[in-house]
């Protein structure tokens, strides 16, 4: 089952933006795909037409992360990292965030929720930015058909995990 319509963003408070998206996985396999720098790079692309060419996770409290990308298109890079705040194995992940070429002020902190919900995992992701200037200058961004690709792939690329194991 295909559950792209799952996917909804919303705004909850001047400085939020919260993104939930059902996987049709259990739980396990859609936290290893946010934790695991080998599936990350596979699905955190954005749009079609860029790369992951650099992805680093220290998956601990106080543990940093780093991803970069490139565009196949015209060679343009973007970078960005953050360090893990909170680390509930299967639950939750809090952490940082910010760009090296800064497209929004300030940094932002992500907590991810993961829920299960049976067979479906509920992926809940909320972004605290520091101000709602921050917070409606990434909103304008484009993120949104960013993160529909992003999980869209992820959607397609869980199957293909039904048989590992953590």
């Amino acid at each position: 089952m295909f559950l792209p319509d799952s996917f909804k963003l919303s705004t909850p408070s001047d400085c939020e933006i919260q993104v939930t998206r059902n996987f049709d996985a259990p739980r396990r396999l859609v936290f290893d795909a946010f934790t695991k720098p080998e599936l990350v790079r596979r699905w955190l692309l954005g749009p079609p037409g860029w790369t992951m060419p650099l992805c680093e996770i220290d998956l601990r409290v106080g543990g940093a992360y780093r991803y970069a990308w490139r565009s196949e298109k015209d060679g343009s890079q973007m970078a960005m990292g953050g360090v893990f705040r909170e680390v509930v194995r299967l639950e939750r992940l809090v952490a940082t965030e910010k760009f090296d070429d800064a497209w929004y002020p300030g940094e932002a902190v992500d907590t991810t929720v993961f829920e299960d919900m049976r067979e479906i995992t509920r992926m809940t992701m909320t972004i605290l930015y520091e101000s709602q200037e921050a917070r409606d200058t990434a909103r304008r961004s484009g993120m949104e058909r960013g993160m529909v690709a992003g999980y869209n792939r992820l959607e397609a690329l869980l199957p293909t995990l039904a048989g590992a194991t953590t």
